[in-house]
């Protein structure tokens, strides 16, 4: 597969992809924008807000893991859709009055359906591209959840300072059926899949081989770290920036873009860079494990310094580098598994190195909302779980240095597979 060249019609698809994870992340968001409204609203405390925050990932990783071995069988298009649809309805209760425990079941309801969304778009993208020019579409699937924060805060910001919280979560159900029409239309299956014959003289690796290989680990250890502060953002950045610094509504949704604009020139130039180092001769070690652990040690100990320094400007800046710097891993971990991963078991693999990063997704949100409950003034509470954050990417990121070596994953692993049997 790595001589073939690019299918036409692969770049349409990575665009309706990007616009996929576009929404995903709107979806996402939209929880921690309206966080100060919904608190006021619904009279929660920082830990009620911080479990609300978590509920959206308690059926994420199980979701991702079931639904990694169902398209491991069923085409992606037809499993690309029907997440979406579960992502559009899930966001029509909310448009109502409603109380917590229906706000927080719709949440669980919309994460279970987001939970495999990267991960099968990941697939998907790998059946139109080679090995060796899966980076940069990767890096452009990964920027849907910068510019579906960039693109959407201002809009939602807007709906909930003039209107109501409500309606932004209505607004998402309609953007989330519209993507739906536009995939049934235009989505595609990508021609590059295996063939029977392919699939014959493909050795099979024992799951508990390739789920415990040092690269999996390594992916699975650095993504958590990353995930933990993109957790963070999602549900506490705009709440810390009105609260915790004192800005009003309006102009924390403005702020609150800054992170995923500074993420969105790292990810795109960490692709790029990967894939000329790649052209130039670099193993796949220094080319995408070196380049995405590097960043997360830089990362936390950017975060590290917040605390030290008064609450204003320089915060803000400090929170959007260590934050934004996360985002290079995304871009080096999946074309990382699918080097040594067989086609017929990528699906899955994918999928469950999705599900165990984003358990980062349930801790975070009700840590930092625990310790800013327990905390004397909300702000030191706020300090504290910056400095969690940002010790935790430095072991994530030395994680990673340590056990991504790609280039010779697949050698060490396929000397101990399964060969194919004939008939």
């Amino acid at each position: 597969m790595t001589a073939q060249p690019t299918p036409k019609g692969a770049w349409k698809i990575t665009f309706l992809l990007f616009l996929f994870m576009l929404v995903n992340f709107a979806d996402k968001i939209v929880v921690g924008l309206a966080g100060v409204p919904i608190m006021t609203e619904l009279k929660l405390e920082p830990e009620s807000f911080g479990l609300l925050g978590s509920s959206f990932f308690f059926l994420f990783s199980i979701a991702a893991i079931i639904v990694g071995f169902i398209v491991n069988r069923i085409d992606t298009r037809w499993v690309l859709l029907a997440l979406a649809l579960i992502w559009a309805l899930a966001q029509f209760p909310m448009v109502g009055t409603i109380g917590f425990t229906t706000l927080l079941i719709c949440r669980v309801i919309l994460g279970a359906g987001e939970g495999p969304a990267a991960s099968v778009a990941a697939h998907a993208i790998f059946k139109w591209f080679p090995d060796e020019k899966r980076t940069l579409p990767i890096a452009i699937l990964s920027q849907g959840s910068a510019f579906g924060v960039i693109l959407a805060v201002p809009a939602l910001n807007w709906l909930i300072v003039n209107y109501s919280w409500h309606y932004a979560f209505g607004a998402l159900g309609i953007v989330g059926l519209m993507w739906a029409v536009a995939w049934l239309i235009l989505g595609k299956e990508g021609p590059l899949v295996q063939t029977a014959a392919m699939a014959a003289n493909e050795p099979r690796i024992p799951y508990f081989r390739l789920l415990t290989s040092r690269t999996f680990v390594g992916c699975v250890a650095a993504t958590f770290g990353a995930y933990w502060a993109l957790s963070l953002g999602l549900t506490w950045f705009t709440p810390f920036i009105v609260k915790g610094l004192g800005f009003s509504q309006q102009q924390a949704g403005f702020i609150s873009i800054l992170p995923w604009v500074f993420g969105a020139v790292m990810v795109l130039l960490t692709g790029w860079i990967s894939q000329l180092m790649l052209a130039r001769g670099f193993t796949t070690r220094g080319a995408r494990g070196v380049l995405g652990a590097v960043p997360l040690i830089v990362g936390g100990l950017v975060l590290s310094v917040i605390p030290h320094v008064a609450p204003g400007a320089l915060m803000i800046a400090l929170l959007v580098v260590g934050s934004g710097l996360c985002g290079s891993i995304y871009v080096v971990c999946t074309p990382m598994l699918g080097e040594f991963t067989p086609v017929s078991q990528r699906g899955a693999i994918i999928s469950i190195y999705g599900a165990l990063y984003t358990l980062a997704g349930i801790l975070a949100p009700y840590v930092m909302g625990s310790v800013i409950q327990s905390a004397a003034a909300p702000l030191d509470g706020y300090m504290t779980g910056f400095t969690i954050n940002a010790v935790i990417l430095v072991v994530s990121g030395l994680l990673g240095l340590a056990l991504l070596w790609p280039n010779t994953e697949r050698a060490r692993l396929t000397a101990h597979a399964v060969q194919p049997k004939f008939a």
